[in-house]
């Protein structure tokens, strides 16, 4: 659901990781004078969860998403490159998946199979914080959220993962303004990842977050605050890419 007031300014669509809900974001603090519309990844193909966010609002928006989120907002921009006024990604990986990736994701949907949700959610807590997790902290915080996201939609979310595909290439094509951030602890994509993506997108800015894990809405959320009203800022002050028009040659 959108929030925020009616403005000129082009929508948020917010898009979260695996096992991630709206909740991820709740200590960000999004510019005012935006709609920020939250895109729930429930399809179990990366290109019917690109369409749910394009579709979750009309015409030029900025796209924010984390880990999955930004691997869905990749596969937005090769659809429809023209609607993006900004791009802010984090916590991600541009390439197609490895082989260790698809047997990790089939064993944890043999588990949810098997009613094992449970233990699909404990071993993906070491990937999302790094160091000690002490009882009561981030990590129940954590839980709770992947709970609510639910054992159906974590197993769509395994599928979409398979299906995604490399986007350095995508990347490349971009023409708004960007941002990339990176958490410098974060184990499942590391700073390397981040630097290949920045390195991709003309113009893109790079902010690696010290001693920040996988989730940095939680981890920094002043920085992602922060990187946001840059974004913006640029936004605003960057007219929109023009489309080429394909004129058809005069007959002969």
């Amino acid at each position: 659901m959108p929030t925020g007031g009616p403005s000129s300014a082009p929508p948020l669509v917010v898009v979260p990781g695996m096992l991630c809900d709206a909740s991820l974001w709740s200590d960000v603090t999004f510019p005012e004078g935006y709609w920020v519309h939250h895109v729930a990844l429930t399809k179990p193909d990366i290109g019917a969860m690109a369409e749910d966010l394009l579709s979750s609002v009309s015409g030029p928006f900025v796209a924010v998403g984390l880990s999955l989120g930004a691997i869905v907002a990749f596969e937005a921009l090769r659809r429809a490159p023209e609607r993006f006024r900004g791009l802010c990604v984090m916590s991600t990986n541009a390439g197609a998946p490895r082989p260790e990736q698809y047997a990790a994701w089939r064993a944890m949907d043999g588990l949810i199979a098997d009613g094992r949700f449970a233990d699909v959610v404990e071993q993906t807590l070491p990937g999302m914080f790094p160091g000690p997790r002490p009882p009561g902290g981030p990590a129940e915080r954590y839980r709770r959220m992947a709970y609510a996201v639910g054992p159906e939609s974590a197993r769509a979310q395994l599928a979409a993962q398979a299906s995604r595909r490399e986007a350095t290439g995508v990347l490349r094509t971009v023409r708004c303004p960007s941002v990339v951030l990176s958490g410098e602890r974060d184990a499942l994509c590391p700073p390397d990842f981040h630097r290949v993506i920045a390195g991709a997108v003309p113009g893109a800015r790079l902010d690696e977050v010290p001693g920040a894990g996988h989730l940095l809405p939680w981890d920094r959320p002043s920085a992602v605050s922060a990187a946001l009203r840059d974004l913006l800022a640029r936004v605003r002050k960057t007219p929109p890419a023009r489309t080429p028009v394909c004129v058809a040659p005069p007959a002969v």
